[in-house]
């Protein structure tokens, strides 16, 4: 069988959990028109990737335990953030160069990511190191410095110059809330420096934000929607903002359950 029709299969059993939460191997053989022998094979190898958990006959999406901190914001438009890291999965290769950036949707995508062979990945962020730990051939390089504890990553001035060392293909990264005219903010300065490292070490700069984020009133601006390359967002954005995106070439991917 051709790889890419393993990926798609596989993503397609990805989808199927999000929307379900819970199936059995023989649901998923059913609904993907495969033997139930074929869906236990890609069980194993997605388990090993710790996207999945099977127990008791039944499979579902991996969920780690995060520090009382982080928890909270795993669990918040936690369907909308799957939804966007399956986007974001098609959109990175194997053997890929990417930089990560911090948060819960961005762990999402690196969960997502663990599937793909042989990537290259500096990040800022513990959580993301572990959700890559199975992904097979990986190279993964971690940003020194003070750990936040809270959110166990880094985003200190040493975080800021580690990105600068890195010429990645692509960077993935999202914002503490995007305002309705399209601005991208967060909530203070050094985590707008951190994310701006980020962007500056990558050809293409492809934005994560779900609709919880939109409309979010906060202090700090990293720019428009319109100067990065990809957003990806199931957020309700304007006619004026897509307009603004497509004219500079902003490329907008709605993130929608299949």
């Amino acid at each position: 069988m051709k790889r890419d029709d393993l990926n798609i299969r596989r993503d397609r059993i990805i989808a199927l959990l999000t929307e379900n939460q819970e199936l059995s191997a023989r649901d998923l053989a059913a609904q993907l028109g495969v033997s139930v022998q074929t869906i236990r094979a890609d069980l194993r190898d997605l388990d090993a990737a710790a996207l999945v958990q099977r127990r008791n006959g039944a499979v579902r999406l991996r969920q780690q335990s995060e520090n009382i901190a982080y928890l909270p914001r795993v669990g918040a438009s936690r369907l909308a953030k799957q939804q966007i890291a399956l986007v974001v999965k098609n959109l990175v290769k194997d053997g890929a160069r990417v930089a990560l950036g911090t948060g819960t949707t961005v762990e999402q995508c690196a969960r997502m990511l663990a599937i793909r062979q042989n990537l290259f990945v500096a990040t800022n962020s513990i959580h993301a190191v572990h959700a890559l730990q199975n992904a097979p051939g990986a190279v993964v390089e971690l940003a020194g410095g003070t750990v936040r504890l809270r959110d166990l990553d880094l985003i200190g001035a040493a975080s800021a110059g580690f990105f600068s060392r890195f010429r990645m293909e692509q960077a993935i990264f999202s914002c503490g809330g995007l305002s309705e005219g399209g601005e991208v903010l967060d909530y203070n300065a050094a985590e707008i420096v951190a994310r701006q490292s980020i962007t500056e070490c990558a050809r293409e700069r492809i934005l994560v934000v779900d609709s919880a984020k939109f409309g979010r009133d906060l202090p700090c601006r990293m720019g428009h929607l319109w100067e990065y390359e990809v957003v990806v967002t199931n957020a309700p954005l304007s006619a004026d903002i897509r307009d603004r995106c497509a004219a500079t070439g902003c490329r907008i991917i709605a993130a929608e359950a299949e």
